[in-house]
């Protein structure tokens, strides 16, 4: 085994592009004096590396700090708002969704559409897909900014080390490169393109407005469901990437088979078209129609309706407890169409959960909906792209000023 080195005066310079980044990052704003304080280092070195960051554009310059007592005041320093951007896309079984994203994590365009993406085959739907981008990048050249990176959220198990979607149950994929695909279809050689989970993009957009828990369970409930799990403020995924699964815990062994091979699976008796499908309006109508036309029903107290989503949130109540109980989690966050389901999941699953975690009577288990909703994974996506990017700042630098 090789001992180790001394790190070269590049690899030193690119974990202090990071340190002050993260200073910076601080929307409060700070002055190069203020972030030599605050990271340890001369202010030399600060002033040379925040140069290096305003000239690619990741830094802009403000007015000047205020500061108490005599002297002169510095300049603070913010994320360039016009700086690179991260591109999101979400492949949903029935939608592509895609968005762009500044530093500061504002959104700054969006798009939506429906699409059966569950019929054509993988090539099919990411040449639809590679389209999308390629509109997404034509916005951001005429809003006049840089793309930085990629992610994309798709509902099924992807592999960390590999970032290869390995099954997709609800899309019928298997052992589909999406990267590599669309980076070869999109012409996307100079950007950086991240694939995960669409729940693990969707909890992780729910931690990043910073307003929420730090150590909660997010359930996406869309066609089919996902989790992703957040402890102590980062993302937990398993081994290989392939934690999260809940939609595929079995809640009836003698329900209805699943695509994924198994009987009975969360998603097939809770999941959205189940929901629809019990409440009476699952019919050839566009899905955002039959979601609207069953929150009517539900506010104007339909039977039907009602029952449905009793059953739908007692069913997810013995999947989450199994959860809660296993990782000992206080928050539950329902995210997708479960979020615009809260009204009336919210009780009756806390009501399940109460029941069947051991812990409730010393720790009872919060139940809120999700602020993002649906867009939460594509945001997400785009979220994880800037992040990387703040994560790492001096490759993008070095590309950018070379």
């Amino acid at each position: 085994m090789s001992s180790p080195q001394p790190a070269g005066q590049h690899t030193v310079r690119r974990h202090n592009s990071a340190l002050v980044l993260n200073a910076i990052a601080d929307p409060s704003g700070h002055s190069r004096a203020e972030i030599a304080a605050r990271t340890g280092l001369t202010k030399a070195t600060v002033s040379s590396l925040v140069d290096r960051m305003i000239g690619a554009n990741l830094v802009v310059e403000g007015a000047a700090a205020v500061r108490p007592g005599p002297g002169r005041r510095g300049t603070a320093l913010y994320l360039a708002p016009d700086g690179p951007h991260g591109l999101g896309v979400e492949i949903g079984v029935d939608y592509l969704a895609t968005c762009l994203i500044d530093l500061t994590g504002e959104v700054r365009a969006r798009w939506l559409h429906s699409a059966d993406n569950r019929t054509p085959s993988p090539a099919r739907v990411l040449s639809r897909v590679a389209k999308a981008v390629r509109t997404a990048l034509a916005e951001a050249e005429r809003m006049g900014v840089r793309v930085g990176g990629m992610g994309v959220a798709v509902p099924g198990l992807v592999e960390s080390a590999t970032g290869i979607l390995r099954v997709a149950p609800n899309l019928g994929w298997r052992e589909v490169d999406v990267r590599g695909e669309l980076s070869r279809r999109a012409g996307l050689d100079e950007i950086p393109v991240i694939v995960g989970n669409e729940a693990n993009f969707a909890a992780l957009a729910e931690l990043w407005q910073g307003t929420g828990p730090r150590d909660f369970v997010h359930v996406s409930g869309e066609i089919g469901i996902g989790a992703g799990i957040v402890v102590d403020g980062g993302l937990f995924e398993g081994v290989f990437g392939f934690g999260g699964e809940i939609g595929h815990i079995m809640v009836d062994p003698r329900g209805p088979a699943c695509p994924c091979g198994s009987r009975g699976c969360l998603e097939r008796v809770a999941g959205q078209e189940e929901i629809l499908r019990q409440a009476g309006v699952l019919d050839d109508r566009e899905p955002e129609e039959l979601v609207t036309d069953l929150l009517e029903r539900l506010a104007n107290r339909d039977r039907k309706a009602l029952a449905a989503t009793r059953s739908a949130a007692k069913s997810l109540g013995v999947a989450l407890s199994g959860v809660v109980n296993l990782l000992d989690l206080p928050t539950v966050v329902l995210g997708g169409t479960y979020a615009r389901l809260a009204p009336w999941l919210c009780d009756p699953l806390r009501a399940e959960l109460t029941q069947r975690v051991v812990s409730s009577e010393w720790s009872p288990i919060e139940v809120i909906a999700s602020t993002l909703g649906s867009e939460a994974a594509v945001h997400g996506a785009a979220g994880s792209a800037v992040r990387a990017i703040l994560a790492d700042p001096d490759p993008y630098v070095t590309a950018v000023l070379a």
